[in-house]
């Protein structure tokens, strides 16, 4: 809750102050497809990622007559060490979940969030990208 929900809110409070001053700006959070999907035994992560989303939602109305926009980007599975970290029986379990039947990548991340950082996303904000290889579909 501190990292995700508190972290986000701080910054995203913070950096709005320079962006209001300028009258533009891109704000681009980080939240996870178990926010937007929910999964067992991972509640406070899940309400965490999710209230993420619900903040991103609430700033974009806020301050998008200002020139702001505020997205956020869902990831999936993704090839990282926490994916390292978990057993043979649960990577194959995550794949099965994933229509492409792969784990992403972090590149694949990395390059939607620069998309909603450019003015080729100039009319998008309040939206939620999941980067999951279809899993919230």
């Amino acid at each position: 809750i501190d990292t995700n929900l508190k972290g986000s809110f701080n910054t995203m409070r913070h950096v709005a102050r320079y962006m209001l001053k300028q009258k533009s700006g891109s704000i681009i959070n980080i939240s996870s497809v178990s926010g937007v999907l929910g999964n067992p035994g991972q509640m406070n992560y899940c309400a965490s990622k999710a209230g993420v989303i619900g903040m991103t939602k609430s700033m974009a109305r806020e301050i998008a007559s200002r020139g702001i926009r505020v997205n956020a980007v869902a990831p999936g599975f993704i090839e990282t060490e926490m994916i390292d970290q978990m057993t043979d029986a649960a990577k194959e379990a995550g794949k099965a979940q994933i229509p492409f039947g792969r784990y992403g990548k972090t590149e694949e991340i990395a390059n939607v969030v620069a998309f909603l950082a450019s003015e080729k996303a100039s009319y998008i904000t309040g939206q939620v990208i999941c980067v999951d290889g279809g899993m919230a579909m």
